[in-house]
């Protein structure tokens, strides 16, 4: 069975507001099997709306249309929906009692506006909206349902929960879709899909590999569709499998899991600590480990060294060093690095000191060079790293970056942890 979403609002095509509605339908649909084949934005326009239905309606078996059922002359999606399926608009009584409990609380009076919006057209089913003014609609034509709700978000998932899952449980058959995510680091996109050329051209026609890239990493998306759950299940757990043995070195966790995460469980598990020298990244690797609750057991404090003073008098870093070889550079970076630790007492340290951008690049160091260090009581790991000429994309890759070198680093030198999956392995 199949779906697609339609959102309306001016203010969504504008970028004023985010279209998060899309989002949370299509997750509660994928939980009972329906596949969202299509998500559609378009304006508060009759020519719109019409064409969006009529398009949709005949693609799919389900389409759930949000937004455009305020009282304002520029909400014509009822008009519109009329026209579409027949009927003419009637009072809907039950609403507008609604209508008149919601404004009575407030001591204001229904205006004819608010009249309006109780309102319904007389070939749908209506929908109680207990959390707004404006009624859910339920349509039916040739064998297919339609549903416009509100697209204020609360009162969609009002309707949602309350009217239009149970109804779609009802009408979904046993097919399920399983999503499951791995979770990776330390390598270009191309690349990792070179390397699992051969694993995608195995893949059944009923499950999916998608590449979701980002600075933190690129998470792998098995996605399968079938009407055997069981089977499903273990044959996507079966190709996970291979995966970490196709991968290991790239593979960091499952699911939600994320590489802080990952770095807060490895050191909790060996009672280790670790603080941060940080220049280009202004304190952000500091904010990724402490943004994870629970921190405070292994993270001690962390360094903004963003000038040479802060390197030399906070850090010691050797002026001499520093003057020779720039601060961006392996010998500072990885004296930062054991300063930090020492400062701090910590057992692990990371330190990075690069060219965030968009100026200060130079022929022998371009915009987006960056150097981490990670240090231990037993070892001093330094890296070279050329990202891009974004500032922002530099800072966030050189932040993920530094922390997954640090992973790498605990996992060498605890060769056990080698065999235990951090994160949840599967969603």
């Amino acid at each position: 069975m199949n779906a697609e979403i339609i959102t309306i609002g001016d203010e969504i095509l504008i970028g004023q507001i985010v279209d998060t509605n899309s989002a949370w339908i299509a997750e509660k649909l994928n939980l009972l099997g329906i596949k969202i084949t299509q998500i559609t934005s378009i304006s508060d326009t009759e020519e719109a709306i019409y064409g969006a239905v009529n398009q949709s309606i005949n693609r799919c078996d389900i389409v759930l249309m949000t937004g455009g059922l305020g009282p304002t002359s520029d909400d014509i999606t009822k008009p519109t929906l009329c026209k579409f399926f027949g009927g003419n608009l009637v009072l809907h009584e039950p609403s507008l009692e609604i209508i008149k409990g919601i404004f009575g609380k407030r001591g204001l009076q229904v205006t004819e506006s608010n009249r309006r919006q109780a309102e319904v057209p007389s070939s749908c089913e209506v929908l109680l909206n207990k959390n707004g003014t404006a009624p859910g609609m339920l349509f039916r034509k040739g064998g297919k349902i339609l549903v416009s709700m509100p697209g204020v978000p609360f009162e969609m998932k009002g309707l949602m929960e309350t009217s239009v899952l149970p109804l779609l449980k009802e009408m979904s058959s046993n097919m399920v879709i399983i999503h499951r995510t791995v979770n990776t680091f330390g390598i270009p996109e191309s690349f990792l899909s070179d390397k699992l050329q051969a694993f995608e051209g195995k893949l059944p026609n009923y499950i999916k590999l998608a590449y979701l890239p980002s600075p933190s990493g690129i998470r792998l998306r098995l996605s399968g569709y079938s009407s055997h759950s069981e089977t499903l299940n273990s044959e996507i757990n079966q190709l996970i499998e291979y995966l970490r043995k196709e991968i290991p070195e790239y593979i960091f966790g499952y699911g939600n899991t994320s590489l802080p995460v990952v770095i807060g469980q490895i050191l909790k598990s060996i009672n280790a600590t670790v603080s941060t020298a940080e220049s280009c990244t202004g304190g952000t690797v500091a904010h990724l480990i402490t943004e994870i609750s629970g921190s405070s057991a292994y993270f001690k404090g962390s360094v903004v060294a963003y000038s040479n003073e802060v390197k030399t008098s906070i850090l010691k870093v050797d002026a001499n060093v520093l003057n020779e070889n720039g601060a961006v550079s392996q010998q500072v970076v990885e004296q930062m690095a054991v300063g930090a630790g020492k400062l701090l007492k910590t057992d692990y340290a990371i330190a990075i000191s690069g060219i965030a951008g968009p100026d200060g690049g130079t022929e022998t160091k371009p915009v987006g060079t960056v150097w981490i260090a990670v240090a231990s009581n037993n070892s001093l790991v330094s890296k070279k790293y050329i990202f891009s000429n974004q500032r922002d994309i530099n800072i966030a890759r050189a932040s993920y970056t530094a922390l997954n070198l640090l992973r790498e680093l605990l996992l060498q030198e605890h060769l056990e942890l080698n065999e235990n999956i951090f994160g949840e392995k599967f969603e």
